[in-house]
Formats: structure tokens, sequence, C-alpha cells
């Protein structure tokens, strides 16, 4: 039988007006994000950098670049941590407490962002591998902030505003994609200043400034300092009232950290003494995860989360990660060989700012403003939709795309791939994961769902770096095969969109509900909804917020 008198703690957080802690819990969240996002995707911006400095061959009619096998390392490694931290920190999340685990995340992306730029050795591939150490160790930290950020967020907020919170601390995403086009901006105009070179074609040698490889650490270490600056209110944050109430069973502590936050006086409801819980009822609404009830109840909204959030990361990761090949294949940037090594990075970064700014950080901030109105399904329908839809409008006439003049309309359509892609699956992958699934599984399950996307980011880091190659093996990048080429990589990953729009509709709509509701916490099946009576008792208290 549900334990109504429990939940009355929650209903008065479900119906808390918002306030100045929400906001803040969505900095101290986003900000973790923030860094998730500048650390995973910097990367991209120094790739090139890093094959001109290690990997430099003599007499080259090109500049070098990264062999095959440790471009597909570097780029992919931290997905492969992330992965892992996702299933692992999810999973400790609902056994130790979200709180307990949340700065553990936070100083491993510290310590790895550092120990990245600070990469060792007395050979190229020894400085890889030491690169792709810690950039594995830093995904793993980068990993445990999925499931705990949305959690946490989700636990915090009312039924009203909860996906715009949501929403709110994934948004800062974009912020990091954005500050690290910046900071490569910055760092190489400042280099170039300093110490000017000459353009590959006119001297290979000197095109590449001994000073450069400052650069690329530089960069790398930056996404140390917001995660540093984070640590110390993360840990002042209380553990979530719901975690407390539902799964440590401590409902007069609920109520103590709730009353800090909201700034009222909440009082733990009594027990009725008599009342005799169903045991047998109450084992039911206990199922763990790999129960039939769990399937029964649950099965298909987890295979929803999972196969959404997959397909969507093959096609974003896909184009975020390798926009500088894109840019370069279509003629927006330039030819390597005609630039020196920090000009390549300066405009590359300067390319991939532009898109973050005209179609990145808008499309999670629309999503921010409508998802409490219109809905995460329609969100999610409308931005692979229209993913699709524009990637076959890029892919199709590709040709026409990359004769000079038509570079303007390329980059407006590939912006507008990356605004729906974030108003849309990219961030409600995120937040209905969060909203769906019982308080003892939630970070568990969004873990899941998470490492699933990252399997999908996988994917798209290691299969598109070939499958992008020209069919024709003289115009390959050297040491790599020929692949299926740009056009036809622009059409997998429409026809990836497509599917995805087709397992949305495994995912139920959460708008306006809360968390109880939507996971069915306390329900047994023969009491159907019949926890929404009374929710009028204690309505002085929530008059009080």
């Amino acid at each position: 039988m549900a334990n109504k008198d429990q939940l009355e703690v929650l209903r008065v957080l479900d119906r808390a007006k918002t306030q100045v802690y929400h906001f803040t819990a969505v900095v101290i969240a986003g900000m973790g994000f923030f860094t998730d996002s500048y650390d995973l995707f910097c990367i991209s911006l120094v790739t090139k950098l890093l094959g001109r400095i290690y990997y430099h061959v003599e007499g080259s009619s090109k500049p070098g670049t990264l062999p095959p096998n440790i471009a597909a390392a570097v780029n992919g490694v931290a997905f492969c941590g992330t992965l892992a931290g996702q299933l692992f920190f999810g999973w400790l999340g609902d056994k130790m407490g979200r709180k307990r685990v949340y700065g553990v995340t936070l100083m491993l992306m510290v310590i790895c962002s550092i120990g990245s730029g600070l990469s060792f050795g007395s050979s190229p591939n020894a400085v890889m591998t030491t690169l792709c150490f810690f950039r594995f160790w830093l995904g793993f930290g980068i990993g445990g902030d999925y499931p705990l950020s949305a959690t946490i967020m989700a636990e915090y907020s009312n039924k009203k505003t909860r996906g715009a919170f949501i929403a709110a601390v994934f948004a800062m995403q974009g912020f990091g994609i954005l500050c690290g086009g910046m900071v490569a901006i910055v760092v190489s105009a400042i280099f170039r200043a300093l110490f000017p070179a000459p353009a590959y074609s006119v001297n290979p040698t000197a095109s590449t400034i001994r000073q450069a490889d400052y650069v690329w650490r530089i960069i790398l270490m930056f996404g140390a300092l917001p995660a540093g600056l984070t640590y110390y209110w993360r840990m002042k944050m209380p553990e979530t009232p719901r975690y407390t109430a539902l799964v440590d069973k401590n409902e007069k502590k609920a109520c103590q950290d709730m009353s800090k936050i909201l700034n009222i006086e909440i009082q733990e409801v009594r027990k009725d003494e008599t009342a005799v819980v169903d045991q047998k009822s109450n084992s039911k609404i206990q199922f763990g995860l790999f129960t039939r009830e769990f399937a029964r109840r649950h099965g298909l909204h987890l295979l929803g989360t999972t196969t959404t959030w997959f397909l969507l990361d093959i096609a974003y990761y896909s184009q975020n990660l390798f926009q500088k090949d894109i840019f370069s294949a279509v003629g927006w940037i330039p030819a390597a060989k005609s630039m020196s090594a920090l000009e390549e990075l300066y405009k590359i970064a300067r390319a991939q700012t532009l898109i973050a700014l005209c179609g990145t950080v808008p499309g999670y901030w629309v999503t921010v403003l409508l998802i409490d109105y219109i809905g995460r399904f329609a969100i999610q329908m409308i931005g692979f939709l229209f993913m699709s839809v524009f990637m076959f409008a890029l892919a199709i006439p590709y040709h026409h795309w990359t004769e000079k003049g038509h570079h303007v309309g390329f980059v407006a359509m590939y912006a507008l791939t990356f605004f729906f892609a974030n108003f849309g699956p990219n961030c409600t992958t995120f937040i209905v994961p969060a909203e769906i699934f019982p308080a003892r599984l939630r970070s568990t399950c969004h873990g899941i769902s998470a490492a699933s996307g990252k399997a999908g980011a996988i994917v798209g880091a290691f299969g598109f770096l070939y499958a992008s190659q020209s069919q024709d093996k003289s115009k390959t990048d050297s040491g790599y095969p020929p692949g299926i080429g740009m056009r036809n990589s622009l059409l997998v990953l429409a026809v990836i969109s497509v599917v995805g729009l087709f397992f949305t509709f495994l995912v139920p709509e959460t708008k306006g509900k809360s968390l109880e509701e939507t996971s069915r916490e306390h329900v047994d099946e023969e009491e159907g909804d019949d926890h929404h009576q009374d929710q009028d008792q204690g309505e002085d208290q929530i008059n009080r917020v």
C-alpha cells in the first residue's frame, strides 16, 4: 500500500515556489557540465596541431597528421571513460547518496585536466599514451556528472519548472563548447603575435613553432579552472530531500534539509501508529533493477531512453568532433598547407565558435524556455525531425555546397542541425531519465541511459573518422583507407536521426507531473492512482512556501 504520509514532505517540494536556491543549484550543477563539454570537445580543436607537432614527415607536401589509430584513441578514449563513469557513479549515487560522490567526480576532472596538459614522454607515442591515460580518467569523472547532476536537479525542483531547471543545467554545455573555442582563439592569437611563422607551403619546418607545444597544453589545462572553483559549493549542498525521504527513509532529516533550502519550517508528519503495512504489496513496490516487476513497469521506458540517446549521440558527436574536417571538405577552412600550425588552429577555433554561437547555445536555451510548456515528447520529435531534414538538405546536394560562393549557405544549414539537436533530443534525452524511474534506481537508470549515449558517441568518434574519408584512395588522409565519403556519411547520420524519431514513441511525457507520479514510486498496481487523493492535506504549509 502507498505510504501517503511519507510523501507529504515531497508534495511541499513539488508545489514550492521557485527560489534563489533553485538558481544556485543550477549554477553549481551546471558548472560541472560547462567543464564536461569544454573537456570533451576542446580535444577536437587541437588534434590537427598535435599532428603537425609530433607527426611531421620531412619532405611531405602535406602537414603532419595523427595516424588513424592515434587519432581514434585521442578523440574517443575520453568517451570510453565517460561510459564507464556513468555506469559506476550512477550505481554509486543510488547506493551511497547523490551528494557523497558528487565531489569525487569534480576532483577527478580537475586532476586529469591538469594531467592531460602535462602529458610527458620522450617520443610522440609516449606523449599520446600519457594523454590518452589522463583523458580516460577525465572522462570517468565527467561520466559521473551526468546521472548525479540530472538526478540532483530533478529531486530539488518543483514539478512546474523541473524541466527548465534540468535543461538549464545541461545548457551549460553550450557555454562550455563556446568557451573552448574562445580560449583556443585567444591562446593561438597571442602565440601567433609573439612568434610569427610562415605557411607550411613556404617553410614546412618553420610553420610549426617550438612554442606551439605549450598552446595545446594550456587549452587542455584550462578545463581544471571552472571545476576547481565549483568544488567548495558542491560540498556545501545537502543531500536531496527525495533521496533522504524515499531511500534513506529519514523524513525528519528531509524536512530539516528542505526547511533550510526553502526558508520555511516544515513539520514531520506523524505516522498513524496503528497503520498496517501490507508486506506483500510493499515488497512488490521495492522491486530491483533486474526483476520482472521493473521490466513490466519500466522496461520499455529504459529501452526508449537508451536507444534515443544512443542514436542521437552518433549523429551529434560525429558532427561536433569532426566539424574541422567537414569545414575543410567544403572549403570553408583553407587547405592546411596554406597556413601555419597556429593559424590553422585559430581558424578551426573561430569556425567552431561561430557554429556554437549561432546554433548550439540558442538551441539549448530555447529548450529551457519552452520545455515546461510544450513538453519533452514534442521537443524530442521536433528535434529529430529537423535534424534529419537539414542533414538530408546538406547531403543530397553536397557537391553544390562545396562550390565557391555557397559556403555561407552550408554553414547556416549546418548550424541549424545543431540548433535542432539542442532544441530537441540532446536536451530531452538527458532530462527524461531523471524523471521516470523510482528514486532508489533513478541515478542508476540515468547512468545506463547516458552510457548508451556515450556508446553512440564512441561509434560516432571512431566510425565517422574512417567513414568520412574519400572513396578515392589518392584523396584520403595519410594512413587512412578509403571510406564512403563525406556526402554518404551525412546521409547515414540523417537516417539515424529518422530512426531516433520513431524510438521516441517509447518515452512517456512527464510535463507537469511529480517525480512520484511519473515513476509510480509508492503505487502498487492494485491501487491505481490512489496516491493522488488527499493532496490538499497540509495545504497551509504549502501556501507558506
